[in-house]
């Protein structure tokens, strides 16, 4: 483990990064956990807002991520100040994308069923950084053998393939499938090549002319949702919160 852990992380200058991950993992927990509080009225936590203006965290995370991207910059990816740095813009990253939603949508839908997609975005945020902390890449890695090599871009190059296929079955709003498909072969490409949801960017486009294929889009859909959308709102409400009714 020592090995592997001066190798992997330590040599190649990866450990700001693992602290940035750490940062923002426990962020996003925390910030959830107060959030929950605030709307329940529990605890000393409460919304801020001056004079009538509710100050999302999104505002101090991107204050944050601007403090610390800077002074990443500034300075090299090791000693005291690129950890401060690391540690800065992880925090900040984990109150943007703890209100993704928010940003998309550009309205306050923290507590609705849109609101969930920060949530998905996190835990995609969380698998790749993950992936590259975890020496599966082969950056500033040295003295790696051919065959581990050839292992490390087998791996670089299944999930490159696989995030091609993530991003079309994303614009099919196929989300779920899509973060799932980054790392499993072939569930993006399952996703990409079926139907499209009648309300995603495809069908508006590509079955505007297509009546018959909208309405199978829509049946599919539907049987879908019936039957998966109450295990996945569960483990959506649990790590999140269930939304406003």
């Amino acid at each position: 483990m020592g090995h592997w852990w001066y190798r992997n992380i330590v040599e190649p200058g990866k450990l700001p990064l693992l602290l940035a991950l750490a940062s923002f993992v426990l962020t996003f927990l925390v910030t959830r956990v107060i959030t929950r509080l605030i709307r329940a009225g529990k605890g000393p936590f409460r919304n801020i807002s001056p004079g009538g203006l509710h100050v999302h965290h999104v505002v101090p995370g991107v204050v944050l991520t601007v403090v610390g991207g800077f002074i990443a910059i500034a300075g090299d990816r090791r000693g005291f100040g690129a950890g401060i740095a690391a540690v800065l813009f992880g925090m900040g990253v984990g109150l943007v994308l703890d209100e993704f939603a928010l940003v998309l949508h550009l309205d306050d839908v923290y507590w609705t069923e849109e609101g969930t997609k920060s949530v998905e975005v996190v835990i995609l945020t969380v698998a790749l950084v993950a992936l590259i902390l975890g020496g599966f890449l082969p950056f500033g890695v040295d003295e790696l053998t051919p065959d581990e090599t050839a292992d490390r871009l087998t791996v670089v190059r299944t999930v490159a393939v696989n995030f091609l296929f993530a991003l079309l079955a994303l614009v099919k709003g196929k989300a779920r499938m899509a973060v799932i498909g980054v790392f499993v072969p072939f569930v993006a490409l399952f996703g990409a090549v079926r139907l499209a949801r009648p309300h995603s960017p495809w069908a508006r486009r590509l079955y505007r002319n297509r009546p018959r294929a909208l309405a199978r889009a829509r049946v599919r859909a539907y049987r879908h949702d019936r039957r998966w959308a109450a295990l996945r709102r569960k483990v959506e409400y649990l790590i999140g919160g269930a939304p406003d009714r």
